[in-house]
Protein backbone atom coordinates (compact mmCIF):
# COMPACT_ATOMS: atom_id res chain seq x y z
CA UNK A 1 0.00 0.00 0.00
CA UNK A 2 1.38 3.40 -1.02
CA UNK A 3 1.11 6.28 1.43
CA UNK A 4 0.71 9.59 -0.38
CA UNK A 5 1.70 12.86 1.28
CA UNK A 6 -1.17 15.26 1.88
CA UNK A 7 -0.28 18.95 1.99
CA UNK A 8 -2.14 21.18 4.41
CA UNK A 9 -3.88 23.91 2.41
CA UNK A 10 -4.87 26.05 5.39
CA UNK A 11 -2.79 28.99 4.19
CA UNK A 12 -3.87 30.97 1.09
CA UNK A 13 -2.09 30.48 -2.21
CA UNK A 14 -0.51 33.21 -4.30
CA UNK A 15 -1.24 33.95 -7.95
CA UNK A 16 2.28 32.86 -8.92
CA UNK A 17 1.71 29.20 -8.09
CA UNK A 18 4.14 26.89 -9.85
CA UNK A 19 4.21 23.14 -10.02
CA UNK A 20 5.76 21.36 -7.09
CA UNK A 21 9.48 20.82 -7.53
CA UNK A 22 11.06 17.57 -8.56
CA UNK A 23 12.36 16.99 -5.04
CA UNK A 24 8.83 17.06 -3.65
CA UNK A 25 7.69 14.77 -6.44
CA UNK A 26 10.41 12.24 -5.69
CA UNK A 27 9.52 12.14 -1.99
CA UNK A 28 5.76 12.36 -2.33
CA UNK A 29 5.25 8.89 -0.80
CA UNK A 30 5.59 8.40 2.92
CA UNK A 31 7.73 5.29 2.41
CA UNK A 32 10.36 7.31 0.55
CA UNK A 33 10.24 10.21 3.00
CA UNK A 34 10.67 7.79 5.90
CA UNK A 35 13.69 6.29 4.14
CA UNK A 36 15.22 9.76 3.82
CA UNK A 37 14.52 10.47 7.49
CA UNK A 38 16.17 7.20 8.53
CA UNK A 39 19.23 7.95 6.40
CA UNK A 40 19.67 11.46 7.81
CA UNK A 41 19.06 10.43 11.44
CA UNK A 42 20.64 6.95 11.30
CA UNK A 43 17.39 5.45 12.56
CA UNK A 44 15.41 2.42 11.43
CA UNK A 45 11.71 3.27 11.53
CA UNK A 46 9.72 0.92 9.32
CA UNK A 47 6.08 2.01 9.62
CA UNK A 48 5.23 4.95 7.30
CA UNK A 49 2.08 5.60 9.35
CA UNK A 50 4.27 6.77 12.23
CA UNK A 51 5.12 9.76 10.06
CA UNK A 52 2.61 12.64 10.13
CA UNK A 53 3.06 15.14 7.32
CA UNK A 54 2.21 18.72 8.32
CA UNK A 55 3.60 20.70 5.39
CA UNK A 56 1.88 24.05 5.10
CA UNK A 57 0.33 24.38 1.66
CA UNK A 58 1.67 27.84 0.88
CA UNK A 59 3.06 30.59 3.07
CA UNK A 60 2.91 34.09 1.63
CA UNK A 61 6.21 35.29 3.09
CA UNK A 62 8.04 32.55 1.21
CA UNK A 63 6.00 33.14 -1.99
CA UNK A 64 6.20 29.42 -2.68
CA UNK A 65 5.62 26.13 -0.98
CA UNK A 66 8.27 24.89 1.36
CA UNK A 67 9.35 21.39 0.51
CA UNK A 68 8.41 19.01 3.30
CA UNK A 69 7.69 19.19 7.00
CA UNK A 70 6.55 16.29 9.16
CA UNK A 71 6.33 14.89 12.66
CA UNK A 72 7.73 11.60 13.90
CA UNK A 73 8.78 10.31 17.29
CA UNK A 74 8.27 13.66 19.04
CA UNK A 75 10.33 15.58 16.46
CA UNK A 76 9.38 18.50 14.21
CA UNK A 77 11.20 18.08 10.90
CA UNK A 78 11.58 20.70 8.19
CA UNK A 79 13.24 19.64 4.92
CA UNK A 80 13.93 22.16 2.16
CA UNK A 81 15.54 21.74 -1.23
CA UNK A 82 17.79 24.42 -2.76
CA UNK A 83 19.32 24.58 -6.22
CA UNK A 84 21.33 27.68 -5.30
CA UNK A 85 23.37 28.34 -2.19
CA UNK A 86 21.45 30.58 0.23
CA UNK A 87 23.04 31.59 3.55
CA UNK A 88 19.70 33.03 4.67
CA UNK A 89 17.99 29.67 5.06
CA UNK A 90 18.01 29.96 8.89
CA UNK A 91 15.80 33.05 8.59
CA UNK A 92 13.34 31.19 6.42
CA UNK A 93 13.47 28.22 8.76
CA UNK A 94 12.75 30.41 11.78
CA UNK A 95 9.70 31.94 10.13
CA UNK A 96 8.34 28.65 8.88
CA UNK A 97 8.96 26.73 12.11
CA UNK A 98 7.19 29.47 14.05
CA UNK A 99 4.11 28.84 11.92
CA UNK A 100 4.39 25.09 12.44
CA UNK A 101 4.68 25.44 16.21
CA UNK A 102 1.75 27.86 16.29
CA UNK A 103 -0.36 25.36 14.37
CA UNK A 104 0.78 22.48 16.60
CA UNK A 105 0.00 24.39 19.82
CA UNK A 106 -3.48 25.34 18.64
CA UNK A 107 -4.28 21.88 17.29
CA UNK A 108 -3.21 20.15 20.52
CA UNK A 109 -4.71 22.85 22.79
CA UNK A 110 -1.41 23.42 24.59
CA UNK A 111 -1.85 26.15 27.17
CA UNK A 112 1.39 28.14 27.13
CA UNK A 113 0.01 30.76 29.56
CA UNK A 114 0.15 28.57 32.68
CA UNK A 115 2.96 28.41 35.25
CA UNK A 116 3.67 24.77 34.35
CA UNK A 117 6.33 24.18 31.66
CA UNK A 118 5.05 22.66 28.44
CA UNK A 119 7.15 20.27 26.41
CA UNK A 120 7.43 21.06 22.70
CA UNK A 121 8.46 18.91 19.76
CA UNK A 122 12.21 18.77 19.13
CA UNK A 123 13.02 20.69 15.89
CA UNK A 124 15.31 19.58 13.07
CA UNK A 125 15.96 21.59 9.92
CA UNK A 126 17.78 20.15 6.90
CA UNK A 127 18.48 21.86 3.58
CA UNK A 128 19.21 19.53 0.65
CA UNK A 129 21.43 21.39 -1.79
CA UNK A 130 22.15 20.41 -5.40
CA UNK A 131 23.32 23.62 -7.01
CA UNK A 132 26.31 23.92 -9.33
CA UNK A 133 28.62 25.92 -7.07
CA UNK A 134 31.15 23.87 -5.12
CA UNK A 135 29.97 23.28 -1.54
CA UNK A 136 31.11 20.79 1.14
CA UNK A 137 29.17 17.62 1.94
CA UNK A 138 27.77 19.29 5.04
CA UNK A 139 27.56 22.90 6.16
CA UNK A 140 26.00 24.38 9.30
CA UNK A 141 24.15 27.66 8.77
CA UNK A 142 23.22 29.64 11.88
CA UNK A 143 20.74 32.45 12.31
CA UNK A 144 23.01 34.05 14.92
CA UNK A 145 25.71 34.53 12.27
CA UNK A 146 23.38 36.86 10.39
CA UNK A 147 22.75 39.25 13.29
CA UNK A 148 24.41 42.64 13.48
CA UNK A 149 27.29 42.54 15.97
CA UNK A 150 26.33 44.47 19.13
CA UNK A 151 28.65 47.03 20.69
CA UNK A 152 29.10 44.86 23.77
CA UNK A 153 29.35 41.10 24.05
CA UNK A 154 25.81 39.74 24.22
CA UNK A 155 24.16 36.43 23.48
CA UNK A 156 21.21 36.60 21.05
CA UNK A 157 17.84 35.45 22.31
CA UNK A 158 17.13 33.62 19.03
CA UNK A 159 18.82 30.81 17.17
CA UNK A 160 17.87 28.61 14.24
CA UNK A 161 20.30 26.09 12.78
CA UNK A 162 20.02 24.70 9.28
CA UNK A 163 22.14 21.70 8.31
CA UNK A 164 22.86 21.92 4.60
CA UNK A 165 23.62 18.60 2.92
CA UNK A 166 25.15 18.53 -0.56
CA UNK A 167 23.17 15.94 -2.53
CA UNK A 168 24.93 16.34 -5.86
CA UNK A 169 26.07 13.05 -7.34
CA UNK A 170 29.39 12.06 -5.77
CA UNK A 171 28.73 13.83 -2.46
CA UNK A 172 27.55 12.33 0.86
CA UNK A 173 28.06 8.79 -0.42
CA UNK A 174 27.18 7.16 2.90
CA UNK A 175 23.90 9.04 3.02
CA UNK A 176 23.13 8.06 -0.58
CA UNK A 177 23.73 4.39 0.12
CA UNK A 178 21.28 4.53 3.03
CA UNK A 179 18.56 6.17 0.95
CA UNK A 180 18.20 4.65 -2.51
CA UNK A 181 15.62 7.22 -3.53
CA UNK A 182 17.95 10.13 -2.77
CA UNK A 183 20.77 8.49 -4.73
CA UNK A 184 18.50 8.00 -7.73
CA UNK A 185 17.45 11.65 -7.54
CA UNK A 186 21.12 12.71 -7.56
CA UNK A 187 21.87 10.43 -10.53
CA UNK A 188 18.91 11.78 -12.48
CA UNK A 189 19.82 15.44 -11.89
CA UNK A 190 23.39 14.66 -12.96
CA UNK A 191 22.13 12.96 -16.13
CA UNK A 192 19.95 15.95 -17.00
CA UNK A 193 22.83 18.37 -16.51
CA UNK A 194 25.13 16.31 -18.70
CA UNK A 195 22.57 16.18 -21.51
CA UNK A 196 21.81 19.90 -21.24
CA UNK A 197 25.51 20.66 -21.65
CA UNK A 198 25.43 19.23 -25.19
CA UNK A 199 24.34 21.07 -28.33
CA UNK A 200 21.10 19.08 -28.61
CA UNK A 201 17.76 20.94 -28.52
CA UNK A 202 16.48 21.28 -24.94
CA UNK A 203 13.52 18.96 -25.31
CA UNK A 204 15.65 16.24 -26.91
CA UNK A 205 18.35 16.57 -24.24
CA UNK A 206 15.87 16.22 -21.37
CA UNK A 207 14.06 13.33 -23.09
CA UNK A 208 17.36 11.52 -23.53
CA UNK A 209 18.20 11.96 -19.83
CA UNK A 210 14.78 10.63 -18.84
CA UNK A 211 15.06 7.69 -21.24
CA UNK A 212 18.54 6.70 -20.08
CA UNK A 213 17.49 6.77 -16.41
CA UNK A 214 14.40 4.66 -17.09
CA UNK A 215 16.59 2.09 -18.85
CA UNK A 216 18.90 2.03 -15.82
CA UNK A 217 15.97 1.69 -13.39
CA UNK A 218 16.47 5.19 -11.93
CA UNK A 219 13.25 6.79 -10.57
CA UNK A 220 11.39 4.47 -12.94
CA UNK A 221 7.99 4.96 -11.32
CA UNK A 222 7.97 8.75 -11.61
CA UNK A 223 9.78 8.97 -14.95
CA UNK A 224 7.36 6.45 -16.45
CA UNK A 225 4.05 7.49 -14.90
CA UNK A 226 4.72 11.25 -14.88
CA UNK A 227 7.22 11.56 -17.70
CA UNK A 228 5.56 14.49 -19.46
CA UNK A 229 5.19 16.44 -16.22
CA UNK A 230 8.85 15.92 -15.26
CA UNK A 231 10.09 16.96 -18.70
CA UNK A 232 7.90 20.06 -18.73
CA UNK A 233 9.01 20.96 -15.20
CA UNK A 234 12.68 20.83 -16.20
CA UNK A 235 12.18 22.69 -19.47
CA UNK A 236 10.25 25.51 -17.79
CA UNK A 237 12.88 25.95 -15.08
CA UNK A 238 15.87 25.78 -17.42
CA UNK A 239 14.24 27.90 -20.11
CA UNK A 240 13.30 30.67 -17.67
CA UNK A 241 16.80 30.84 -16.19
CA UNK A 242 18.39 30.90 -19.65
CA UNK A 243 15.88 33.42 -20.97
CA UNK A 244 16.41 35.83 -18.06
CA UNK A 245 20.17 35.54 -18.38
CA UNK A 246 20.00 36.17 -22.14
CA UNK A 247 17.76 39.18 -21.69
CA UNK A 248 20.13 40.76 -19.20
CA UNK A 249 23.15 40.11 -21.41
CA UNK A 250 21.52 41.22 -24.67
CA UNK A 251 20.02 44.26 -23.02
CA UNK A 252 23.41 45.44 -21.83
CA UNK A 253 25.07 44.90 -25.23
CA UNK A 254 22.19 46.52 -27.13
CA UNK A 255 22.22 49.50 -24.82
CA UNK A 256 25.92 50.04 -25.46
CA UNK A 257 25.60 49.62 -29.24
CA UNK A 258 22.55 51.86 -29.67
CA UNK A 259 23.42 54.44 -27.04
CA UNK A 260 20.35 53.62 -24.99
CA UNK A 261 20.39 54.17 -21.23
CA UNK A 262 21.37 50.80 -19.73
CA UNK A 263 19.11 51.43 -16.73
CA UNK A 264 16.12 52.15 -18.98
CA UNK A 265 16.98 49.28 -21.28
CA UNK A 266 17.25 46.78 -18.45
CA UNK A 267 13.97 48.06 -17.03
CA UNK A 268 12.21 47.39 -20.33
CA UNK A 269 13.72 43.94 -20.61
CA UNK A 270 12.81 43.06 -17.05
CA UNK A 271 9.25 44.25 -17.65
CA UNK A 272 8.91 42.08 -20.75
CA UNK A 273 10.28 39.09 -18.87
CA UNK A 274 7.76 39.65 -16.08
CA UNK A 275 4.91 39.94 -18.59
CA UNK A 276 5.82 36.56 -20.02
CA UNK A 277 6.05 34.95 -16.59
CA UNK A 278 2.51 36.21 -15.92
CA UNK A 279 1.28 34.91 -19.32
CA UNK A 280 0.31 38.40 -20.51
CA UNK A 281 -0.41 38.49 -24.24
CA UNK A 282 1.94 40.20 -26.65
CA UNK A 283 -0.78 42.71 -27.58
CA UNK A 284 -1.36 43.70 -23.94
CA UNK A 285 2.41 43.82 -23.35
CA UNK A 286 2.71 46.19 -26.32
CA UNK A 287 0.14 48.57 -24.79
CA UNK A 288 1.62 48.44 -21.29
CA UNK A 289 5.15 48.94 -22.61
CA UNK A 290 4.14 52.07 -24.53
CA UNK A 291 2.38 53.50 -21.49
CA UNK A 292 5.17 52.69 -19.04
CA UNK A 293 8.05 54.14 -21.09
CA UNK A 294 6.19 56.61 -23.35
CA UNK A 295 7.29 54.73 -26.44
CA UNK A 296 5.93 55.11 -29.93
CA UNK A 297 4.13 52.17 -31.49
CA UNK A 298 7.19 51.45 -33.62
CA UNK A 299 9.62 51.61 -30.68
CA UNK A 300 7.52 49.24 -28.57
CA UNK A 301 7.21 46.87 -31.52
CA UNK A 302 10.99 46.92 -31.97
CA UNK A 303 11.53 45.70 -28.41
CA UNK A 304 8.88 43.02 -28.75
CA UNK A 305 10.34 41.76 -32.03
CA UNK A 306 13.77 41.55 -30.47
CA UNK A 307 13.05 40.13 -27.03
CA UNK A 308 9.56 38.64 -26.93
CA UNK A 309 9.72 34.85 -26.82
CA UNK A 310 6.78 33.22 -28.50
CA UNK A 311 5.19 30.38 -26.44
Amino acid sequence: MKHELHIDQEYPTTNREYKDGLFRLVFQKKEDLLSLYNAVNKSNYSNPDELEVNTLGNVLYLTKKNDISFLISGMMNLYEHQSTFNPNMPVRGLMYLAKLYEKHIIKNKIDIYTSAPKKLLFPQYFVFYNGTSAEPDQLTLKLSELFETPASSKAPCLECIAIMLNINYGHNKELMEKCKRLKEYAVFVDAVRRELSTDKPLDQAVSRAVGSCISEDILTDILTDQKAEVIQMILETYDKELHDKTLRSEGYETGKAEGISSERENGILQLLSTFQELNISRQDAHIKLKEKYSLSKEEAEKYLDKYWKEP
